[in-house]
């Protein structure tokens, strides 16, 4: 079983990824979806996290030799971040979406110095609009990203373009294509609901109205 399959087999089995062809979810956009991902889960399940954890550090560690320092996406990026970094024994931040209404003020937590190679960890990319602003905010700021490595990934080609527009590099422990491959091996959908699902991966802002 390669690694993406793994990781796959592993989000579906605590219910991390949910499919619901059927009755779809709401996501906060508004847009339906036939799919929910919450990898927050993991974090309950000591043995699945510290795979995931694993996975994670193999992938910044072989495609990111150069990195320097860490970067977790708030929220639920900044404890795979701290995990990981730790293992790597690299420094740390995290991104706040907006910086703070008090205190210092600070969108970046942390000690960072201008000029240093970070590698963003994020929980996973959907239009990789919210990713792709906290690469922003780390430019800004000085830093040189490197790219970004999330658990889960859409695939979708906006995101696609997006982050080839930014010129940010990515990787993903799994996707959108391997876990409704692995769902209709191990039945947890029909094979006749492959067709809707990659349907709503094509454009899933009006898939809603189509169904």
């Amino acid at each position: 079983m390669n690694n993406k399959k793994a990781v796959a087999e592993k989000l579906l089995q605590i219910n991390a990824i949910k499919l619901s062809v059927n009755k779809p979810f709401t996501w906060a956009s508004g847009w339906k979806s036939p799919i929910y991902c919450d990898n927050r889960k993991i974090l309950s399940y000591p043995y699945i996290r510290d795979f995931i954890k694993s996975e994670l550090c193999n992938t910044v560690f072989q495609s990111y030799e150069d990195a320097e320092m860490l970067a977790g996406v708030a929220t639920a990026g900044i404890p795979w971040g701290a995990m990981v970094a730790d293992q790597l024994k690299l420094p740390y931040i995290y991104v706040r979406p907006k910086p703070k209404e008090h205190g210092l003020g600070n969108q970046i937590e942390g000690f960072y110095e201008p000029g240093k190679k970070v590698v963003i960890i994020e929980d996973l990319i959907s239009t990789g609009k919210s990713s792709l602003q906290v690469a922003e905010v780390l430019k800004k700021e000085g830093l040189q990203v490197e790219g970004m490595v999330s658990i889960f990934n859409y695939g979708f080609d906006v995101a696609k373009k997006a982050f080839e527009n930014a010129k940010v590099n990515y990787h993903s422990l799994t996707d959108y294509d391997t876990v409704i491959t692995l769902a209709i091996e191990k039945n947890y959908v029909s094979e006749k609901d492959q067709n809707t699902l990659l349907n709503w991966r094509a454009d899933p802002a009006n898939w809603d109205a189509k169904s």
